[in-house]
C-alpha cells in the first residue's frame, strides 16, 4: 500500500500497489483503510500481548530490534509519502492499533529528521526504490504517554518562546534542571536505531530549524542563542525521557500539543519497528 500524503507519486508506481491518496496528515479516518488491509492479512495475533510482554520477567523485549515475531499468510509493505508529521501519524494508527509487524517504508518529502536517522537517500528516485525493494532493518519504536510515535524526532520546550523552566530526566540522568535565565531552551530527542532507544541533547537556543547564511551571522554578532543548536556536551541515551514543568510545549515531529503541558514522558514501545532502511 502506497500512501501518498498531501503529496504526488514521486515517480512511476508499480502496477500491484493500492494507492491512496490521503491528507498531509492522515487521519484516523484515512487510515482504516491500512487497518482494514493488516486484519485482513492477519484477523488473529497469536503471539504474546501487550500486557504479557510487559509482564514477562526478564527485558529481553527492550534489547537489540528484533524481527516481529508473526507469521503472516502474506507480507504487507507500507510506503508513506510524505513529511516526518505524517510518518509519525501513520506509526501511530499503527501502534495504538498494534500491528506493528507491517512494514513500514519511507519517502520524504522536505526537510526530514527521519530521512537522516534511517539513511534514506535524497534522491526521491532513490528514495522510492529503496521503499519498494530495500530490506526491513528493526529500529525501536518510540512514542509518549499521549500515544504518539516519533518519527523523526520530538522536542520539549517552554511554551512561550524563551528558555525553559523544569526539569528533564534521561532514565535516571538529570540532563537539565533550571529556573528561568539559566541557558537552557528545553532538549530535542532522537530515535535511535539501537537499544537503549533514545538520544536526547540540551538545546542552547530556541528549538526552531537552525538559521543559515545571514541569519545565523547576525545571531552571533548580536549575541543572541541561535535557533536549534544543541549543546554536544549534554549528549544522553536511554529508554525513557520524563519532563516536568509549569508550562512545557511538546512537539511531536513538528506538530505541537495544543495545550502546555505540565508532564510529559516519552519511552520505547514493546514492539519493534519494521523499518525499510539501507
Amino acid at each position: 500500500m502506497i500512501l501518498l500524503c498531501g503529496s504526488p507519486a514521486p515517480g512511476a508506481l508499480p502496477d500491484d500497489a493500492q494507492v491512496e491518496k490521503v491528507g498531509a496528515i492522515p487521519t484516523r479516518g484515512e487510515l482504516r483503510v491500512l487497518d482494514a488491509l493488516a486484519e485482513s492479512i492477519l484477523p488473529v495475533d497469536s503471539t504474546p500481548s501487550l500486557d504479557e510482554i510487559a509482564a514477562q520477567p526478564d527485558v529481553e523485549h527492550l534489547g537489540t530490534p528484533a524481527f516481529a515475531p508473526q507469521e503472516v499468510p502474506e507480507p504487507l509493505r507500507v510506503v508513506v509519502v510524505g513529511s516526518d508529521g505524517a510518518l509519525s501519524a501513520v506509526l501511530t494508527r499503527m501502534m495504538r492499533a498494534d500491528y506493528m509487524w507491517v512494514e513500514v517504508s519511507f519517502v520524504p518529502v522536505g526537510p526530514s529528521p527521519a530521512r537522516q536517522n534511517w539513511g534514506i537517500p535524497e534522491d526521491p528516485q532513490a528514495a522510492l526504490e529503496l521503499a519498494l525493494r530495500g530490506q526491513v532493518r528493526p529500529v525501536p519504536l518510540i512514542r509518549n504517554d499521549a500515544g504518539l510515535a516519533v518519527a523523526g524526532s520530538a522536542v520539549i520546550a517552554q511554551w512561550e518562546r524563551a528558555e525553559i523552566t523544569g526539569e528533564i530526566i534521561v532514565d535516571n540522568e538529570v540532563l537539565l534542571r533550571q529556573g528561568p535565565g539559566k541557558g537552557a531552551w528545553g532538549a530535542r530527542l532522537v530515535p535511535m536505531l539501537d537499544a537503549p532507544g533514545i538520544v536526547a541533547a540540551r538545546a542552547l537556543g530556541p528549538l526552531d530549524p537552525a538559521p543559515r547564511g545571514i541569519g545565523r551571522f547576525l545571531a552571533q554578532v548580536l549575541r543572541r542563542p541561535i535557533p536549534g543548536r544543541l549543546d554536544p556536551q549534554s549528549v544522553l541515551t536511554g529508554r525513557a525521557v520524563q519532563a516536568g514543568g509549569p508550562q512545557l510545549r511538546v512537539l511531536v515531529d513538528g506538530v505541537s500539543a495544543k495545550r502546555p503541558l505540565k508532564r510529559v514522558t516519552f519511552y520505547r514501545h514493546l514492539r519493534d519497528l519494521q523499518v525499510v532502511r539501507p
